[in-house]
């Protein structure tokens, strides 16, 4: 897997790639599809989510540029997989995700991997979470008709917001980065999520 992210898809953040060959991503996925865990594609896990294609999971965690000195904010933890990766790159990690049983279930798998730096809440990740704003990177792990405003004021200077915008069916991986005199955006081509459920996202 981590071969084929370096070799096919060109990600050059080392420290993405390390991460995601110690991780074991099996056990982020439902015991009947852990053969398929390593695989080129997203896999689906309980209440209608998908864990993302290893790639974008590489992709997205390049994107936000973040260290070891860094507080990161996630949108969507789904089953932790995420989440543990950003834990081993960026100092402290702050994740939302809606889904009440997918929360306490991903807590507790980060938990029994030995992973500290890691919070997962059950809100929606459309407001943010204001209370350890601001954030040098923001990661978005579903798709938005466009970036919701609290995520971006949530934002350090010189941070970036790694999110896919778009409809149902056609989508685009943007990174927006706050500077002093406004926001730059970036266009990193077509992706496919899940949609991002909340009141600054999908009604459902």
């Amino acid at each position: 897997m981590v071969e084929r992210l370096r070799n096919h898809y060109r990600i050059r953040d080392e420290r993405a790639l390390a991460a995601m060959e110690r991780i074991p991503r099996h056990l982020f996925v439902p015991e009947a599809l852990q053969s398929h865990a390593y695989a080129d594609h997203a896999l689906p896990i309980e209440f209608n989510q998908t864990i993302s294609q290893p790639f974008i999971v590489a992709r997205e965690t390049e994107l936000l540029e973040v260290t070891k000195d860094d507080r990161v904010l996630e949108i969507g933890a789904g089953s932790g997989y995420q989440t543990a990766v950003l834990a081993a790159v960026a100092g402290q990690v702050f994740a939302l995700e809606r889904i009440p049983d997918l929360a306490r279930e991903a807590q507790a798998r980060l938990r029994s991997l030995g992973i500290h730096n890691a919070a997962i809440k059950c809100f929606d990740g459309t407001y943010g979470w204001n209370e350890f704003a601001p954030y040098r990177g923001i990661l978005v792990a579903a798709a938005a008709p466009e970036a919701p405003k609290a995520l971006i004021d949530q934002l350090a200077i010189g941070g970036h917001l790694v999110i896919p915008i778009g409809t149902e069916t056609d989508q685009r991986l943007i990174r927006i980065t706050r500077t002093p005199e406004g926001i730059i955006t970036e266009d990193f081509g077509p992706c496919q999520f899940v949609k991002l459920i909340g009141r600054f996202g999908w009604e459902k």
